[in-house]
């Protein structure tokens, strides 16, 4: 059996990467390309699990399409414009609308059987299980006499 060094960082740096790797369009497949907008993602990694949150006001949960198939989670859903009213000429539009789409390429380690997924006050939160097999494990070094 070969000993391989721990890199504690490692799956959250290949996460990490596959999300620039998405934003920046590339891959092919049009990830971000398609979508009108993109909500804000943190992306945090503990010892049982991977913790996804992203910013969705004024998407009702509802609406909100989550997804897990081959190994890749997609977040997609529409922000629906809300009615606009001009006032003295001025007319000024700042918040997104529109479909959004995000693609994360997930892990080994993790356990896509068990993905949860809520909403509460704009802010989706997606928990992702890693596998028990994968999780640290603290090992006792017994004292010799």
């Amino acid at each position: 059996m070969a000993i391989v060094r721990y890199q504690p960082w490692g799956l959250l740096n290949q996460l990490q990467k596959e999300l620039e790797r998405n934003y920046q369009g590339a891959g092919g497949d049009g990830s971000i390309a398609t979508a009108e907008w993109a909500p804000a993602v943190d992306i945090k990694e503990e010892n049982d699990k991977f913790v996804l949150h992203a910013d969705i006001p004024g998407v009702k949960p509802d609406e909100i399409d989550v997804s897990m198939e081959d190994g890749v989670l997609t977040i997609k859903g529409e922000k629906k414009t809300e009615a606009t009213t001009e006032q003295e000429g001025y007319k000024r539009v700042e918040r997104s609308y529109g479909s959004f789409y995000r693609r994360f390429s997930l892990p080994d380690t993790a356990n896509a059987e068990a993905i949860s997924a809520k909403s509460k006050n704009g802010v989706l939160e997606i928990v992702i299980p890693k596998r028990e097999a994968v999780q640290p494990k603290k090992i006792n070094v017994s004292i010799e006499e």
